[in-house]
C-alpha cells in the first residue's frame, strides 16, 4: 500500500472504532413520533402589565418545568424556541387535557379584603359615581363567590409569589373535606397576619369579615376569619387553609398551581400532536424493515453492475450506515419519524459517490485500456471528486434550509440528511477507496478483468456507444416537451387545488382506531348528532378512521372520541394534531420562504461554480421539477404537509446534483476541446454521464419503493413525493437543462471556459502511482 492508502486505512479504522464503541454503549433518543406522546408548542403573549419576551419567556419555562414535574410525567423535555415560543414535549402522555389544563393556567394567585357583597338576585346599592368607577390601576374588582354572591373587593395584599408551600391534604376531623394548606414566606406571613387582622375587626357574620383568595380572576375561596381571632391579631402564616368543596384531584392542582408559581405571561397552545405508541413502534419496524430492504436491493445491484468493485461499496454502504447511526447518537440527535426516513433515503443516495467514481474508471480504462487498474482507478477518484463534492454540497443546503426554516420533526429530517451526506462522503472517498485500492493492487484482479467491474464499460455505456443518439439538434423540442409537462401538472393544480394539510391551515386532525368496523358515512352522520357537523371524516391506514375539524379543544376530541366510541366501541386515539390558526398562517409563510430561498441558494451556488448561463438552467429544471411533484399531488390529491416540504426541498437538492454532474462534464469536454461545438460536448457529456444517473436512480428507486411500500401512510407521501421527483429530476437534467443551457449560450457571447489546472492535469498522461517518473 501507498503511505496515502495507508493513512486513509488506519482513519477509516479509527472512525469505525469509535462508530461501534457509541453503538454497542449508547442508546438513541427517539422523538415523540416514535416513542409516542404528546408534543406541544406555546406562545407567550404580552400581559397588560409585562411584554413577552426572552427574559419573561425563560421565566415562564422554569415555571411550567416545576408544574409538569408535579404532573410525574417521566423525562419531560422543555425547551425555548425563538425569543417567545415554549417547546414542551411528554413522553407516553396520550390524553393531554390535564397537562394542557395545569400548562396553560397562568396562576395569578392573589388575596383580598372583602369591602362588601350583594346577595345574588338583587341589585347592588346605588353610589355615587365617584365611588362606582374605580380609577384604573386601583387593582379593585367585582367578582362573584362560591355561592354566586357578588363581592367588593380591594386592591391585592399579597401575590402567590410569596407562597413557600402548598399541600393538599384531606381534613376528617373538622368535616372540611379536601383542603389546600398555605405556608408563605417570612415578608408574605406578616402581610398575611395583617391581612386576617384587619378582617377579625369586623362582627362575626360580616361579609367584610372574609378574605377572597383569587385564582385568574375567579374567587375560589373566601372564608370569614375564626371569631377566636381578635382584632389586628392576625392569623399565623403556617395555619392557613383553603378551603371550598374541592376533589381530591382539584386540591392536588390547585396545590400544584400555587406551588408551581405564577406563569410571568400568559401562554396560549398553538401546536399540539400526540402520537400513540403503536403507530411510533410500527414506524420503526416499518422503516427498519425498508431500510434492510432497500439497503440489501441496492447492494445487489451494484455488486451485480460493478462486480467486485460494486460488493466492497457494499461493504462501504454497511460502513456508512454504522457511521451515520453512531454520529445521530452520539451528537443527541432526536430521531423523529421524518429523520428516520431521511436516514433510510440516504443510504440510496450513498452509492452515488461510488458510482461516479467507478463511472470515471470505466472511461478511464476505456480510453486507454493499456494502463493499470489502480491508475484507472485513482484517476477515477480524482475527476469525480467536483462532481462529489458540488453534488453534495447542493444537498447540504437543502438540508440546512429544512433545519433553519422546518418546524418540529421536519428539522430532524434536514439534520439527519446533513449528517448522511458527511457520512456517504467519508465512506464513499476513504473507506471504499481503502478497500478498491487494496482490491487493484491484487495482480488476480487486474488480471481478471471481468471480475474488477471497471475495466471493461458497462453495457448502458456499449449501447450508448454504439447507437449515438443525436439529441441536441433541436433542443427546443425537448424544451416544448418539458413545457407541456408542466402545463399538465399547473392544470392539476388549477383545477383540482392543493390539498393542504392541518399544519398549513390550521385546525385539527385526530385518527382513531376502533375495535369494530366502521365505515366513514356512518362516523360523519355519528358526528354530525354529536355537534361536529363540520368535521371531515375520511379512512386512514387499515380501517382506522380520520377526523379533521376547524378550532376544537382537548374537551371537545373527548367528546367527539366518546361520541366516535357509541358505534366504533374502544376507541384509541393513535395520532392528533392540533395547529393554531396563526401557527398555521406562519408553517404556510415560511414554506414558501424555503422553497424561495432554495431557488436563490442554488442559483448563486451554481452561478459561482458554472456559467450563469447553466446556472439559470438548473434553476428552470430545479423549478420544472418542483411544479412537476406539486402538481401530481394535486392531481392525487394527497396532503400537501410538513413531511411533503421535506420531500419537495430534498428533491431540488437531488435535481440540482444531476443538473451539477451533467454540467461538470459539459464543463471539463468543453474546455479541452474549445472549438467543438457546444451542442457535440452537450450530447458527449450526456450520453458519458447517463450510466452514472441511471444506476444512482435505481439505487435510489429501491430505497423509496421499499418506503411506499413498508412505510404505511406515516411515510407513503413522502416515498411517493421523491419517487416523483426522482424521475423528473433525471428527466429535467437532461431533458430541461440541458437543452435550456443551449438555447440561453447563443444569446451569450461568451468564450469556452480556460482549461484550468486540474482539466490540464486531467488530460496529461499519467502514470501509474507507483511509478517516479524516471525513465532510461
Amino acid at each position: 500500500m501507498t503511505r496515502a492508502t495507508t493513512v486513509r486505512a488506519v482513519l477509516a479504522a479509527a472512525v469505525l472504532l469509535v462508530s461501534v464503541f457509541i453503538t454497542l454503549t449508547m442508546s438513541p433518543r427517539l422523538g415523540l413520533d416514535l416513542q409516542g406522546g404528546t408534543r406541544m408548542v406555546l406562545q407567550a403573549e404580552d400581559s397588560a402589565t409585562v411584554e413577552a419576551n426572552r427574559e419573561t419567556t425563560d421565566r415562564t419555562l422554569e415555571v411550567l418545568r416545576q408544574r409538569i414535574d408535579s404532573l410525574g410525567v417521566a423525562e419531560p423535555v422543555l425547551t425555548r424556541s425563538g425569543e417567545d415560543r415554549i417547546i414542551v414535549e411528554l413522553p407516553d402522555v396520550q390524553d393531554p387535557r390535564q397537562a394542557a389544563a395545569v400548562i396553560g393556567r397562568t396562576a395569578q394567585l392573589s388575596f383580598h379584603a372583602v369591602q362588601g357583597a350583594t346577595p345574588p338576585g338583587t341589585e347592588p346599592e346605588s353610589k355615587p359615581e365617584s365611588e362606582t368607577e374605580s380609577e384604573p390601576g386601583s387593582g379593585r374588582l367585582t367578582l362573584p363567590d362560591e355561592q354566586g354572591t357578588q363581592l367588593d373587593l380591594g386592591p391585592a395584599r399579597l401575590s402567590g409569589a410569596g407562597v413557600k408551600d402548598a399541600t393538599a391534604s384531606f381534613e376528617a376531623q373538622q368535616a372540611a373535606g379536601w383542603t389546600v394548606k398555605l405556608d408563605f414566606h417570612k415578608d408574605a406571613g406578616k402581610g398575611w397576619t395583617k391581612l386576617t387582622g384587619e378582617a377579625a375587626c369586623h362582627p362575626a357574620g360580616d361579609e367584610r369579615r372574609r378574605v377572597a383568595i383569587v385564582l385568574d380572576e375567579k374567587v375560589i375561596s373566601s372564608p370569614q376569619v375564626d371569631p377566636s381571632v381578635g382584632c389586628q391579631a392576625g392569623l399565623p402564616s403556617g395555619g392557613t387553609q383553603i378551603t371550598g368543596s374541592f376533589s381530591a384531584k382539584e386540591a392536588r392542582d390547585l396545590a400544584l398551581l400555587i406551588k408551581g408559581g405564577a406563569l410571568p405571561v400568559p401562554v396560549e397552545i398553538v401546536e399540539q400532536r400526540t402520537v400513540g405508541p403503536t403507530l411510533g413502534a410500527a414506524a420503526i419496524d416499518a422503516s427498519a424493515q425498508a431500510a434492510l430492504i432497500g439497503a440489501a436491493a441496492t447492494a445487489l445491484f451494484i455488486t451485480f453492475v460493478y462486480r467486485l468493485f460494486g460488493a466492497l461499496a457494499a461493504v462501504a454502504l454497511a460502513a456508512y450506515g454504522l457511521i451515520s447511526y453512531a454520529a445521530l447518537v452520539g451528537l443527541g440527535v432526536t430521531l423523529t419519524l421524518p429523520g428516520l426516513a431521511g436516514f433510510v433515503l440516504a443510504v440510496g443516495m450513498a452509492v452515488d459517490a461510488n458510482v461516479l467514481v467507478f463511472e470515471r474508471a470505466r472511461e478511464e480504462c476505456q480510453d486507454r485500456p493499456t494502463r493499470s487498474l489502480r491508475s484507472a482507478l485513482t484517476t477515477g477518484f480524482q475527476k469525480a471528486f467536483s462532481a462529489v463534492a458540488d453534488s453534495n454540497i447542493t444537498t447540504l443546503l437543502a438540508a440546512g434550509l429544512l433545519f433553519f426554516l422546518g418546524s418540529g420533526p421536519v428539522k430532524g429530517f434536514g439534520v439527519t440528511l446533513a449528517i448522511g451526506v458527511v457520512a456517504s462522503m467519508f465512506s464513499a472517498l476513504v473507506i471504499a477507496r481503502v478497500l478498491t485500492e487494496i482490491a487493484a493492487g491484487s495482480r488476480f484482479v487486474s488480471d481478471y478483468r471481468g471480475v474488477n467491474g471497471i475495466a471493461r464499460p458497462g453495457s448502458v455505456r456499449t449501447w450508448l456507444t454504439r447507437k449515438d443518439p443525436q439529441l441536441f439538434r433541436k433542443p427546443v423540442r425537448w424544451l416544448v416537451v418539458s413545457a407541456a409537462l408542466v402545463a399538465v401538472a399547473v392544470a392539476g393544480i388549477v383545477v383540482r387545488g392543493i390539498d393542504l394539510g392541518v399544519e398549513f391551515t390550521g385546525g385539527r386532525l385526530v385518527e382513531y382506531s376502533t375495535s369494530r368496523p366502521v365505515d366513514v358515512e356512518t362516523a360523519r352522520s355519528t358526528l354530525a348528532d354529536a355537534g361536529f357537523g363540520d368535521a371531515e371524516v375520511t379512512t386512514a391506514g387499515d380501517g382506522d378512521i380520520s377526523v379533521r375539524t376547524g378550532k376544537l379543544d382537548n374537551d371537545g376530541e373527548h367528546t367527539l372520541r366518546e361520541a366516535l366510541a357509541t358505534e366504533g366501541g374502544e376507541t384509541t386515539k393513535v395520532r392528533d394534531e392540533l395547529i393554531g390558526p396563526s401557527l398555521g398562517d406562519e408553517l404556510r409563510r415560511n414554506a414558501l420562504i424555503a422553497l424561495g430561498v432554495a431557488v436563490f441558494v442554488q442559483l448563486a451556488y451554481l452561478a459561482v461554480r458554472f456559467r450563469w448561463t447553466f446556472a439559470v438552467a438548473s434553476v428552470v429544471g430545479m423549478v420544472h421539477d418542483v411544479v412537476i411533484v406539486v402538481g401530481a399531488f394535486a392531481w392525487l390529491g394527497r396532503p400537501v404537509d410538513g413531511i411533503f416540504l421535506a420531500a419537495l426541498l430534498t428533491v431540488i437538492g437531488y435535481s440540482v446534483n444531476d443538473s451539477v454532474v451533467v454540467f461538470d462534464r459539459v464543463r471539463e469536454l468543453w474546455a479541452g476541446n474549445r472549438k467543438t461545438p457546444l451542442a457535440t460536448i452537450a450530447r458527449r457529456a450526456v450520453l458519458q454521464t447517463v450510466p452514472r444517473t441511471v444506476n444512482t436512480g435505481m439505487g435510489a428507486l429501491f430505497i423509496l419503493v421499499a418506503l411506499a411500500v413498508l412505510g404505511g401512510d406515516s411515510l407513503a407521501d413522502f416515498a411517493l413525493a421523491l419517487l416523483i421527483g426522482i424521475v423528473a429530476g433525471t428527466w429535467s437534467s437532461v431533458f430541461t437543462a440541458v437543452p435550456g443551457a443551449l438555447v440561453l449560450e447563443r444569446t451569450t457571447g461568451a468564450p469556452p471556459p480556460v482549461p484550468g489546472k486540474a482539466s490540464r492535469r486531467a488530460r496529461a498522461p499519467r502514470s501509474d502511482p507507483l511509478d517516479n517518473g524516471a525513465r532510461v
